[in-house]
């Protein structure tokens, strides 16, 4: 049997092509994957270890950063001694970090909103940080000095005595490049950006009392468990000591955290392409042994049992899937290198390092690809098993029987019918199982469903003649082939249709919000939305084209045992620069000890306007608060609003989150520029209005729409050679019935254009299923996210469906090519004497 299979696959090799192609993608996005995050991860864990190399123990922060106002100082210079000269201890160094925005020489924040950061040159005994290699100039030291990771100073041209401009809270600072260095800091090595000050000056425009980490260099026959003892026994309250390898593990893991979260995404793609392939091989093999009748016929009469002939089947399947594997997991090594090519020219910079090829990895590879490809070929070798010897010799191609359709359809009923009673739970996870569940009813059901739409597609047909007549009829000969085909691209077509649509309402749903929330024309903020200096509205308030601004300044309190967010605003200005829906009250009872309630929490707490409430703020000390009104609140505005010098009295550094600002003129090119120019061209700055805030988050949803259209088009590729694989392998299995079209009269050219046709029609019937799902699916997605985001409602997108729709039409008649023309060029009487 495993000659005779052997034999087989040599002698099918050609239409075995396309099932290879397909398993081989799959194989290859699992692989690729793999090797890639294992690289990525390996790499950043070597170049991350340099970084502790000057560590045998580490003294952080530890506990008490809720409650700062509370807290002295605990990691100081009299701590930094005292490690210092402990026994054991060869040196010590202190560091600080926090955000510093670096503006290019075009003015434009360098390293990204969350990328860009400041720290603390700390020379040792020598001179020297050892975190820092200065390939040229030297270190700051002063506060007109600071110096530039290599990286930066490379993107953004800056050499060693150029004049930069940097801000860290909202003053713009002037200094003088005084050197650029190496360094394996993290945030750096992912695309980011480090500035770094001598000590003093980052101690002070970094905003720190006391250093952020301590770390301490053992001497030369003293372990690190016992530098640790000596450490523990001086360490302030709430702090804690780390071993150099503590250090590297914590941070092992959190790169494997990280990698592992990157690999499950893409491998759920994969998992998807995979699942598509599923629909061609079975196909495949389908017709193979549709075609293989009378030999199966023939070996089930001369002695083979039907485990046998389900067995050679297998074989069969075997043998491909290893072949598709072996092949897979070469071009996933290449997959692995363009994915870091394609990272690194999106400025990701990642870490060089060799490739990592995990024996794990291969045997994945392996697995996957035989597993999957033996699976979808098991029902077919199974179906072929139980043809009766001498009804199989009496014709060429065994005439499917109805009792499966009847039975398949019976079963996809019932699944599409647990999926609907799951739709109607309250719960939101069962309502997303219950939506994946009809998915799967209706790919069960698909053979039903094609018949109508096919037979629903003759008048756009009928001017086609007598190919357009032809090519329905062979859709609908065989529903369970049609449907497969066409369920390989439904697939695709549904999940990124259910994802356009919720995006595209989730961006409508954000501009509303934004709209009804706002009468300020610009918001000003930190870039990388850090409390904001109150010097920022004191600058803005002078320009005589500011009609009215108001500060966002939050602390935090608790409200009869709920913690929450207490905002402090300009009782005076805050009606015109934002939009509260009120259901009781109004904004001129904001005065004094007063506040706003969002109808939320009021209704919880079984509060109303004119009651009075106690809010405890984190300085422990409790005020009493009238509520002059209560609103409805949204994602953008909530929580408690109270006049400016209720919260400014218990903070203990008075910072705004956000300034909305309100122009004369309304928003124009040229009040933007006062505004950025009033605010000294500040690089830490975010200015925006109403669309630029919309913007912001929708061109975040959109970038992550096209990075899944990017992974799904693995499967839309899959999806097109099943179209080719089908139709190719059914010109074959035609060839007596084509050859006595081509002698009645049917020419190359009508013969290209049936085959065309059923083309079209199969991957149109596909693209509809799956709009028809993706927006169903869109739907059932868009009530779980209405419930907390309010203005969500669902929108469809029809631009991007018609899109869709051409694009599965344009599939249709690429896919056909080969096949069209293979049929084509057949021999009238060659194909006429073929069985």
């Amino acid at each position: 049997m495993f000659r005779t299979a052997l034999r087989n696959v040599l002698a099918h090799k050609a239409r075995l092509l396309m099932t290879v192609l397909a398993v081989m993608l799959g194989v290859a996005f699992v692989s690729g994957t793999l090797v890639f995050t294992d690289t990525f991860g390996n790499a950043y864990k070597n170049k991350s270890a340099k970084s502790f190399d000057h560590v045998s123990v580490a003294i952080q922060q530890w506990g008490g950063e809720d409650d700062e106002a509370k807290q002295k100082p605990r990691l100081t210079d009299s701590l930094l001694k005292k490690a210092d000269g402990l026994p054991g201890a060869d040196s010590a160094i202190a560091g600080v970090t926090g955000f510093t925005a670096l503006a290019d020489k075009d003015g434009k924040l360098v390293g990204g909103e969350w990328g860009t950061s400041g720290a603390n040159y700390f020379p040792g005994k020598d001179g020297k940080d050892p975190r820092y290699d200065f390939a040229k100039g030297a270190a700051p030291k002063s506060a007109g000095d600071i110096a530039l990771d290599s990286r930066t100073a490379e993107r953004t041209g800056y050499k060693v005595g150029d004049t930069v401009r940097y801000s860290t809270d909202g003053p713009v600072h002037t200094a003088k490049v005084s050197g650029v260095f190496d360094t394996e800091d993290g945030s750096v090595l992912a695309g980011g950006s480090l500035v770094v000050f001598d000590n003093d000056t980052a101690l002070k425009v970094l905003g720190k009392t006391e250093y952020d980490e301590i770390d301490v260099k053992a001497a030369a026959g003293t372990s690190e468990t016992a530098l640790k003892s000596s450490i523990d026994k001086i360490l302030p309250k709430d702090s804690k000591a780390l071993t150099g390898a503590e250090l590297k593990s914590d941070q092992d893991e959190m790169i494997e955290r990280q990698t592992s979260s990157m690999s499950q995404v893409l491998l759920i793609f994969a998992g998807i392409a995979l699942f598509v392939g599923i629909f061609i091989i079975a196909n495949t093999f389908t017709m193979l042994v549709a075609q293989r009748t009378k030999e199966l016929a023939l070996m089930r009469a001369v002695g083979a049992s039907r485990r046998q002939v389900t067995r050679s089947v297998l074989i069969e399947a075997f043998l491909v899937g290893l072949v598709a594997a072996v092949t897979g997991f070469a071009l996933g090594i290449g997959v692995a290198v363009g994915l870091e090519s394609l990272m690194n020219s999106a400025g990701a910079s990642l870490p060089d390092g060799p490739l990592v090829i995990a024996p794990l990895t291969i045997v994945v590879a392996l697995i996957i690809g035989v597993v999957v490809t033996m699976l979808a070929a098991w029902l077919p070798g199974r179906r072929a098993a139980k043809i009766p010897p001498v009804a199989a010799m009496n014709s060429v191609h065994a005439t499917p029987t109805t009792r499966g359709l009847i039975v398949r359809n019976t079963i996809g009923s019932i699944i599409v019918a647990i999926g609907t009673v799951m739709m109607f739970m309250d719960d939101n996870y069962v309502m997303s199982g219950g939506a994946a569940t009809i998915l799967v009813g209706v790919i069960v059901l698909t053979p039903l469903l094609s018949r109508p739409f096919i037979a629903a597609s003759a008048p756009l047909l009928k001017p086609f003649g007598v190919p357009g007549k032809l090519s329905r009829l062979n859709s609908v000969r065989n529903p369970r082939r049609t449907a497969s085909t066409a369920a390989a691209l439904m697939i695709g077509l549904t999940l990124i249709t259910a994802m356009t649509v919720v995006a595209t309402s989730m961006s409508s749903a954000i501009n509303k919000m934004a709209a009804d929330s706002l009468k300020a024309d610009y918001t000003v903020s930190m870039a990388n939305y850090q409390p904001l200096t109150p010097e920022v509205r004191e600058k803005l308030d002078k320009l005589p084209e500011v009609e009215a601004s108001s500060p966002l300044r939050t602390t935090y309190g608790e409200l009869d045992g709920s913690y929450g967010q207490v905002t402090g605003v300009d009782e005076k200005d805050f009606g015109k620069v934002a939009s509260l829906d009120f259901t009781s009250g109004s904004l001129a009872g904001l005065k004094g000890d007063s506040t706003l309630l969002d109808r939320e929490t009021a209704d919880k707490k079984g509060l109303k306007t004119g009651d009075t409430v106690p809010v405890t703020f984190d300085d422990d000390k409790t005020v009493k608060l009238k509520i002059a009104g209560v609103y409805e609140q949204n994602e953008m505005i909530d929580g408690l609003f109270t006049p400016l010098a209720v919260v400014d009295a218990h903070m203990s550094k008075i910072t705004d989150q956000q300034v909305l600002v309100k122009m004369e003129g309304g928003t124009s090119a040229k009040a933007e520029d006062s505004i950025v120019k009033a605010l000294g061209d500040n690089p830490a700055l975010k200015i925006q209005d109403k669309d630029a805030i919309s913007n912001e988050i929708g061109g975040a949803i959109n970038m992550m729409l096209n990075m899944l259209y990017g992974l799904l088009a693995m499967a839309i590729l899959i999806a097109v050679l099943g179209v080719i694989n089908t139709l190719a392998m059914s010109v074959f299995e035609r060839k007596h019935e084509i050859g006595m079209l081509r002698a009645i009269g049917l020419d190359r050219a009508k013969v290209k254009q049936m085959v065309r046709l059923e083309a079209v029609i199969i991957s149109l019937f596909g693209a509809l299923l799956g709009i028809g799902l993706g927006l169903f699916m869109g739907w059932v997605a868009g009530n779980s996210i209405s419930g907390s985001l309010k203005t969500y409602s669902m929108e469809i997108p029809l631009g991007r469906i018609a899109i869709f729709l051409c694009i599965a039409g344009l599939v249709g008649v690429l896919a056909a090519m080969w096949p069209a023309r293979s049929a084509a060029k057949l021999n009238p009487l060659m194909a006429i004497k073929a069985e």
